[in-house]
């Protein structure tokens, strides 16, 4: 099958690319938002194609999956033809959630597939038809030394997204552990270290942290968070979004309360023997509910059915 997508979410689309099928990336001049070609920071395989936006009416593609609104408009210009496809919705809504309308929701015939169960319970959805197809990642493999009794964040542009990211409450958590930010556009903030490094790189620098941190207010659920429990990482979370759901008891520490998680970052810092302990569970919870294997079976399934 040959899959038009667009180059928009790093992480997800590093694990959607992995299947068996052939992927079109579209390609602009100066590589903007609307035509990013390949990854040059992600492991891509050789199966995903950039391809010219106005060589696209030529390429045989079977179905597009959607991530922007504008790109249905896109795809009909771009290729000339109307072709089965399916929206993914990756963030939460924003504005006045409880009445939040999907842009999809007069349409019936677009499948609307979450990301996340939360994604889909807190979405108006109108007559939509929805799927929920939980994320999976690429196993790193387990990472983990810990030996460095510091905190590992990985949150990309903490200083435009404030609030949703939680980077306001880092000074409390750095009060207790010292605090290391990866991501991009990691810098500006009065506190901590900060890189901006490919994946590979980061997993690895990452795993020497003794701990992971997981501030996010209002996420779907957060890719880094998955990745950081298959390194082998203790994690602490707000308890927001879907990561009640992702995070087991035994790895690691899930609350509302500030002073909590503050305790349980201290704690870990304390105990590396706890704290890898915890790491193991984490890494045995992620990987048995988003394994690749699981997240490329599911939408092998749904992009026959479409």
């Amino acid at each position: 099958m040959r899959i038009l997508l667009w180059h928009v979410h790093g992480s997800w689309t590093t694990s959607f690319v992995h299947g068996r099928h052939e992927y079109v990336l579209p390609l602009v001049p100066g590589r903007g938002p609307d035509g990013r070609g390949r990854a040059d920071t992600y492991p891509w395989p050789s199966s995903a194609r950039e391809v010219p936006w106005d060589r696209l009416r030529d390429e045989p593609v079977d179905v597009v999956v959607y991530q922007r609104p504008h790109e249905l408009d896109l795809a009909r210009e771009w290729l000339g033809r109307d072709l089965p496809g399916v929206y993914v919705e990756h963030n939460t809504p924003v504005g006045d959630v409880p009445r939040t309308r999907h842009p999809l929701a007069d349409r019936s015939d677009i499948t609307l597939v979450h990301v996340t169960h939360f994604n889909e319970l807190f979405w108006d959805n109108g007559r939509a038809p929805t799927r929920v197809v939980e994320h999976g990642v690429v196993d790193p493999g387990h990472l983990y030394t810990g030996e460095l009794p510091r905190a590992g964040v990985v949150v990309n542009e903490p200083v435009r997204r404030t609030r949703v990211a939680g980077t306001d409450l880092l000074p409390r958590f750095a009060a207790e552990v010292p605090l290391d930010l990866f991501g991009m556009k990691v810098e500006g903030l009065p506190y901590g270290t900060y890189e901006d490094l490919p994946q590979a790189r980061m997993h690895a620098e990452l795993a020497r942290r003794r701990v992971y941190l997981h501030p996010y207010r209002w996420t779907s659920l957060g890719l880094a968070l998955i990745e950081a429990m298959t390194l082998g990482m203790p994690v602490v979370a707000l308890a927001a979004t879907e990561a009640v759901e992702a995070v087991p008891p035994e790895a690691g520490v899930v609350s509302t309360r500030v002073d909590v998680l503050a305790q349980a970052l201290r704690e870990f810092a304390a105990d590396p023997e706890r704290a890898a302990q915890a790491g193991k569970a984490a890494r045995t919870a992620a990987l048995a509910r988003y394994g690749l294997d699981r997240f490329l079976l599911d939408w092998d399934r749904l992009l026959e059915e479409v």
